[in-house]
């Protein structure tokens, strides 16, 4: 049986606490960076046109922005611990000396026992009500260390171009017109391009039609609204749906659980 409880113990991390047996996620992105740890069976997942699987005791590093999908390889399904963080916050996390930079990872899934054991216990301690800010703060600065050492790198920034445009560019414009009826023919123009270039730009660039990339935005962003505890039907307008019973419909497909629950978990 699915079982799925978000937390958001500072405003730039959130944690989920899953179990997931028959619910599988289609192809998808985050806007965060996701840090996931298998507590128990095996997720199957794609990522870049190749087919992985993360067991008990391995980490799965996915980036902002890249699409992948995820279920269960078994009939008993799988456990999760994910971090869900602000791009930028993991990297003054890291210490990256380019403030333009962003925290890079050169491995997708990691079978590490001294990083898994930090993580699974940070994760532990954000979960608990009763955590002082000020542990709040500093446990996340103890508990990636040691990633950070192992395993990562800084990335530099380079833009994906969409004619005069690049991709951060035209994320920053959508994200401000969520809850408006947005028009090819105004993002071509916004790029310089014909329509049909946009759309055969974007999806080469995003693996997704500017449509369907659209509404998951419009998803991801609902879920950090909740996360902030905006009402289901505060969040729906907010991003453009016409009424709260289609903005829950859209977000239980998506993410396995109604709004009502992410709201109640952050409100815990």
């Amino acid at each position: 049986m699915d079982h799925i409880r978000y937390y958001r113990p500072q405003p730039d991390i959130s944690l989920i606490d899953a179990s997931y047996q028959a619910f599988a996620f289609q192809r998808h992105y985050h806007l965060d960076f996701h840090i996931g740890l298998i507590t128990a069976g095996v997720q199957r997942f794609r990522y870049r046109g190749q087919s992985y699987t993360a067991g008990a005791g391995e980490l799965v590093l996915m980036p902002p922005d890249e699409l992948h999908d995820g279920e269960a390889q078994l009939e008993q399904g799988y456990q999760v611990n994910v971090f869900a963080m602000e791009p930028h916050w993991l990297a003054q996390l890291a210490d990256v000396s380019d403030p333009s930079g962003l925290i890079h990872f050169n491995q997708l899934v990691v079978k590490d026992a001294n990083v898994f054991a930090f993580l699974r216990q940070l994760h532990r301690l954000l979960r608990q009500s009763q955590l002082s800010q000020l542990a709040q703060d500093c446990l996340p600065l103890e508990g990636f260390h040691l990633l950070f050492e192992r395993y990562a790198a800084q990335a530099s920034l380079s833009p994906n171009k969409l004619g005069k445009q690049n991709m951060a560019e035209l994320k920053a414009y959508l994200l401000a017109h969520l809850d408006q009826p947005v028009r090819l023919q105004s993002l071509a123009e916004l790029c310089d391009l014909t329509p049909t270039q946009l759309q055969r730009h974007f999806k080469a660039t995003t693996g997704l039609t500017p449509y369907a990339w659209f509404s998951q935005l419009r998803l991801e962003q609902g879920m950090k609204h909740l996360q902030a505890g905006l009402s289901p039907v505060e969040v729906a307008h907010a991003v453009g749906y016409y009424d709260q019973a289609h903005f829950c419909k859209a977000f239980k497909r998506q993410y396995g659980v109604p709004p009502s629950q992410v709201k109640g978990a952050e409100r815990r």
